[in-house]
């Protein structure tokens, strides 16, 4: 199975702490949990048009929840913080969130 550019990446996560590492040029994505580092740069870097300098992923476990007696559970994500190079332009998605 092979996975394209817009399947890996599945939406932004939009934060108080995503917001205030945008200034870094750091913007984090909820990915596609089988995604690795090097698809997920490559990815970012065909999505948007920029460079991408680093990756850093975590493997989110989704929450315990219960309504009464029915107990269920949020589905697993994979996150992905992706750091720009200094001379790449900004992703203009983010802009008007700020």
């Amino acid at each position: 199975m092979s996975l394209t550019s817009f399947d890996i990446i599945r939406k932004p996560i939009i934060t108080e702490k995503s917001m205030s590492e945008m200034s870094d040029k750091k913007y984090t994505f909820a990915v596609d949990v089988h995604a690795n580092k090097s698809q997920i740069k490559r990815a970012v870097e065909e999505a948007f048009g920029v460079k991408v300098e680093d990756v850093k992923t975590a493997n989110i476990l989704g929450k315990t929840k219960r309504v009464g007696v029915h107990i269920g559970k949020r589905a697993d994500y994979k996150k992905a913080v992706v750091k720009l190079t200094a001379d790449s332009t900004a992703i203009e998605f983010f802009e008007g969130m700020k």
